[in-house]
């Protein structure tokens, strides 16, 4: 089987602003999560069965303790921020397993879930769907890929060590050193990401550093390092058939009444319909 693991928080953002293209600013109220289901449905319907999605019930986590210009909700569009529980909620009405996450992050929901799948051995693969460079440190090989819409590739171990210079496990030292301007830490100073590459595959990990390479940042980068790094504990699941799709429940008819959204209902069910008989 192929377990498919999607970056719900990315997703919603991507149909939200790829919406504004056409709605000039006249913004559905579940536009964006509508067009986050009926990607999934469309994914069922080449193939998909096994599908879990993460997603940030709660923007802050653990890591805003650690470090205090640590990304938040500020300056979220609340037109954006009021689609994330009524996805979480259709997502589970659709019968789609949904991990929201408030101590964690959506990005260590995926890498809980990636590492879950990765240790079954009826697991073929694993794809995670989302273009977020956090993430390329799951990858493993042939077996875990990150899948990246918008550039429209598949990136295994070889294609994160292209696109990066460094292997999927040296990816949070690589963000500690060059820093995440989009998570709010910058990095050490001094150290662009040519150099970061070059330490990395010449030294290994942070902590293999000779104290010389960093001197007194030293246990700045090791902090950086440990906001880049994904947690993989999380038990979402104690087996991967909890997450193959079986159809929508009935609370998913009243919810697409709701939001006059029939189309999705209509989809839903065709494929369900499909799934039973095949």
């Amino acid at each position: 089987m192929i377990i498919h693991l999607i970056d719900g928080t990315y997703e919603l953002f991507r149909h939200f602003y790829g919406q504004r293209t056409f709605n000039k600013g006249k913004d559905k109220p579940f536009g964006a999560a509508a067009g986050v289901l009926n990607g999934i449905l469309q994914m069922i319907d080449e193939g998909a069965t096994h599908v879990g999605v993460a997603t940030d019930h709660v923007i802050e986590s653990f890591r805003n303790e650690l470090w205090a210009d640590y990304k938040t909700g500020a300056g979220m569009e609340k037109a954006l921020v009021a689609q994330f529980h009524p996805l979480e909620k259709a997502l589970v009405s659709m019968g789609v397993v949904v991990w929201p996450m408030v101590e964690l992050e959506a990005d260590d929901a995926l890498a809980s879930a990636a590492h879950l799948a990765d240790a079954d051995p009826r697991v073929q693969k694993v794809c995670i769907w989302t273009p977020d460079k956090d993430l390329a440190q799951c990858v493993r090989g042939d077996r875990v890929v990150q899948i990246d819409r918008r550039a429209k590739v598949i990136r295994n171990t070889e294609g994160i060590r292209k696109k990066f210079g460094v292997d999927p496990t040296l990816i949070p030292d690589l963000l500690a050193l060059v820093g995440d301007s989009a998570d709010g830490y910058p990095g050490i100073s001094g150290i662009g990401k040519i150099g970061a590459v070059k330490l990395l595959n010449q030294y290994g990990p942070i902590e293999d550093f000779p104290e010389k390479v960093l001197g007194d940042k030293k246990e700045l980068a090791l902090l950086f390092k440990r906001l880049a790094t994904l947690r993989t504990d999380e038990p979402l699941f104690s087996d991967v058939d909890e997450l193959r799709w079986r159809g929508p429940s009935k609370e998913f008819a009243k919810l697409t009444e709701k939001t006059n959204e029939p189309r999705l209902l209509e989809r839903a069910n065709k494929l369900a319909a499909r799934v039973v008989s095949s």
